[in-house]
């Protein structure tokens, strides 16, 4: 058992100089959306957006549970112009097994992003109960919320990036959300069993299963900046939707934040969480990758030391295996249960192997200044 302090006996002891540090300011391109409900307004105004909520529908308003910037303003602006147009909105979760596989815990993550009843102006109904959508062409079963598949129609809103596992010409967006997040934790582990190498063309086809079964309109599709805000505001028809998503990576892949280090000897991540990353803190940013996987770009770094878990992360610390070193703070925060739920469903398990712990920030981040060779 692991105490609340470890006595560990190390050669030398951790009682050694850092080195001097200074503070560096990147500086990336701020394009971004001033007005979010103006910019939403604009994308419903399009025929072919307008035309796809009929008077008196109901719609399906799905919403996930990464960190996506002004995402309850975003929801909040769809929620208005869908009522706007006659339709009678409500919110639910499309995030596969992600607070903790539980309806209660993935309405909590829902409005620990500020989704909220009362700030988006319609209800949350949330379940784990699914419906087979159909069958992919080698029999996998896809599955989608049972609530969002009585409904008329279904939109989708979700933040366009790279993804943190594997590389395609569509990885993490409304796609992935069509796939996995709408299949609750039944859905997800499924498609999961392909393995993550696989998803470039798993994503694609389960996405038509769904579309070909359930009434998807439209996603709302946000690029971000480095700066982490809304660069980018697109509703995309679910006629267009493998077509354009792939053109909306390159531009999310091109404006995100980078280290523009070759090489770093220690790595120190003030915090990690599920928000911030699918994996905690984004190997698309630290280039470390552990699923032997090409992964082009990324500077080459010898240790990571990571020194908390954030609020809105709950407890989830997927993806703290690839840490080195963590600390005290950050291990006595993991909960255990939405860690594990998350790990399993994506069945690579090492993203819950738990690294070294020292004490204190400055213990964790002397061991990996001391654990580096020949420097």
């Amino acid at each position: 058992m692991i105490e609340d302090r470890i006595e560990v006996n190390i050669a030398g002891g951790l009682d050694i100089a850092l080195p001097p540090m200074a503070g560096v300011r990147q500086k990336f391109a701020t394009t971004r959306v001033d007005d979010i409900a103006a910019a939403v307004a604009r994308e419903f105004g399009r025929a072919e957006i307008r035309s796809s909520i009929g008077r008196g529908a109901c719609i399906a308003v799905g919403c996930g549970s990464r960190g996506v910037a002004n995402y309850a303003q975003i929801a909040r602006a769809v929620i208005a112009q869908i009522k706007a147009l006659g339709g009678d909105p409500f919110v639910f979760p499309a995030m596969g097994s992600h607070g903790a596989a539980t309806a209660e815990g993935q309405r909590r993550v829902l409005e620990g992003a500020g989704i909220t009843e009362d700030y988006v102006g319609a209800p949350i109904r949330a379940s784990m109960d699914t419906i087979e959508a159909g069958r992919m062409a080698d029999g996998t079963p896809v599955y989608a919320d049972a609530i969002a598949a009585a409904a008329d129609g279904i939109v989708l809103i979700n933040r366009i990036k790279p993804h943190t596992t594997f590389r395609g010409a569509i990885e993490s967006g409304i796609t992935k959300m069509l796939a996995l997040g709408m299949g609750k934790i039944r859905g997800a582990a499924q498609l999961h069993t392909h393995g993550m190498d696989r998803f470039p063309q798993v994503l694609p086809e389960a996405a038509r299963v769904v579309m070909a079964r359930l009434p998807f309109l439209f996603g709302v599709a946000a690029v971000e900046n480095a700066h982490e805000d809304t660069a980018l505001l697109e509703c995309i028809s679910a006629a267009r939707l493998l077509e354009r998503e792939p053109e909306l990576l390159v531009i999310a892949r091109d404006r995100m934040a980078r280290l523009y280090f070759d090489d770093i000897d220690v790595l120190v991540i003030d915090e990690m969480g599920k928000e911030i990353s699918g994996t905690g803190f984004d190997p698309n940013v630290t280039g470390r990758q552990k699923r032997n996987v090409d992964w082009p770009g990324g500077p080459r770094i010898k240790k990571i030391a990571v020194l908390s878990l954030t609020e809105r992360t709950h407890g989830n610390a997927t993806g703290v295996g690839s840490a080195d070193v963590i600390t005290m703070r950050l291990y006595r925060a993991i909960d255990v249960g939405p860690t594990y739920a998350n790990v399993i469903t994506a069945t690579y398990l090492d993203g819950a192997a738990i690294p070294m712990i020292m004490n204190t920030d400055r213990e964790a981040v002397q061991l990996a200044v001391k654990s580096i060779l020949r420097v």
